[in-house]
């Protein structure tokens, strides 16, 4: 007989395990299918690389959030380490790309960078994003993999942050006018092979200091994570940080622009807005090219597919690990941190440029200054907000 979903005494649904990854390759060839109308083969590849991103980041549980909060609250710096590998390995091949372009324009493929000003509305926008991970429990890429993966409580955070980005959109012109930097890239003040000079010494030392504290602090260094199996996980981070250069990469080639995330979240907010009524048009973000994005499809908009590719990819790496069991009783405190935090996330992002993807490493892999700016701001934002989870049990 075959078996049914059912509900255990501490409120978990338990699925049958080919449940959870059936609905994920379904719905994966439903969006590549509704894609391909909008974009061809360029938007099917676009959400493959979405499946290929949720499920290693599942599977490798490459959190930016724990990452950040365990090197300050515990003073380990594994996760740390791990970002600072996929950020050099990942610049070692969108350098060149951005750099000499014209030679994959002859192979059909693209090349691009966003390289952007920073100043004091960014620095607000990235501060604020990183006291919000640490309240929602989970960044951007973070949020949406723990969706797929079958976290009831992200989908609140989820929800928050799609409002929090809805009310970024009509209160960003409040912030025009303020200070900023120029904007600056390495790659074309050095060139290639200068800017992956800088890059290198940037997250070696990082690396290193990171050593350094978790020795001091334990005398040792934790025990890094094995691979289980491929398919059934856990990934090591090193299988986790190949996935995401992946990822980095072929967005590149496939799209012509970065990895981003949150800017779909605006368009889903501004949709859902418009069928409510309201007037999103009319505000200034959603004028000019964006007022086109609202008239068009989820489907047309490559940042939406590769989003819906990347749940269903942690859908399915958690009905293969044997994972999926949705929990639907929240505590209060539960609830309350997910929608906090998530209004965070979601403000903040639209004011520095997107989340810990969009503007963390996809800046740093366009070899754009403000990509180190929004890491530095976010991780003192995240900070504060990690020692005072701390000290309030929150």
């Amino acid at each position: 007989m075959a078996r049914t979903a059912t509900w255990a005494h501490d409120g978990k649904l338990t699925l049958p395990p080919q449940m959870p990854l059936a609905i994920s390759l379904i719905g994966f060839v439903i969006v590549a299918g509704l894609a391909s109308q909008f974009g061809g083969f360029r938007y099917v590849f676009a959400t493959f690389i979405g499946l290929i991103g949720g499920f290693g980041l599942y599977h490798a549980a490459f959190g930016f959030t724990a990452a950040w909060r365990r090197i300050v609250t515990e003073r380990r710096g594994q996760g740390l380490r791990a970002q600072m590998m996929l950020l050099a390995g990942a610049c070692l091949l969108t350098f060149p790309i951005i750099a000499w372009g014209a030679p994959f324009a002859e192979w059909g493929l693209r090349s691009g960078a966003w390289v952007l000003p920073f100043g004091v509305t960014a620095m607000v926008g990235s501060f604020i994003f990183g006291m919000g991970m640490q309240l929602g429990g989970g960044c951007g890429s973070g949020t949406l993999f723990t969706v797929g993966g079958g976290s009831s409580r992200m989908l609140i955070t989820l929800a928050a942050f799609i409002v929090g980005s809805l009310i970024g959109t009509w209160n960003l012109p409040a912030w025009a006018g303020l200070p900023r930097f120029g904007s600056f890239s390495f790659i074309r003040e050095f060139g290639a092979f200068g800017a992956l000079g800088v890059i290198f010494a940037i997250t070696g030392t990082v690396y290193w200091l990171s050593k350094r504290i978790e020795l001091s602090a334990h005398g040792s260094l934790e025990n890094r994570r094995e691979t289980g199996s491929f398919l059934g996980g856990p990934w090591s981070h090193t299988l986790g940080i190949l996935a995401l250069v992946f990822v980095s990469v072929a967005t590149i080639l496939t799209l012509g622009r970065p990895w981003g995330i949150t800017s779909a979240f605006a368009l889903w907010g501004a949709k859902i807005a418009t069928f409510a009524g309201m007037d999103v048009v009319s505000w200034p973000y959603w004028s000019g090219g964006r007022a086109r994005s609202l008239d068009r499809s989820v489907f047309a908009n490559s940042t939406s597919i590769m989003n819906f590719g990347l749940i269903f990819g942690a859908m399915a790496a958690a009905s293969l690990a044997g994972k999926f069991a949705p929990l639907l009783r929240l505590s209060f405190k539960d609830v309350a941190t997910a929608v906090v935090g998530g209004l965070l996330m979601g403000y903040g992002a639209r004011l520095a440029y997107g989340c810990n993807i969009g503007a963390y490493l996809g800046g740093i892999v366009s070899g754009s200054m403000h990509g180190w700016l929004w890491a530095i701001f976010a991780f003192a934002g995240s900070s504060i907000m990690s020692k005072i989870k701390v000290r309030y049990s929150i």
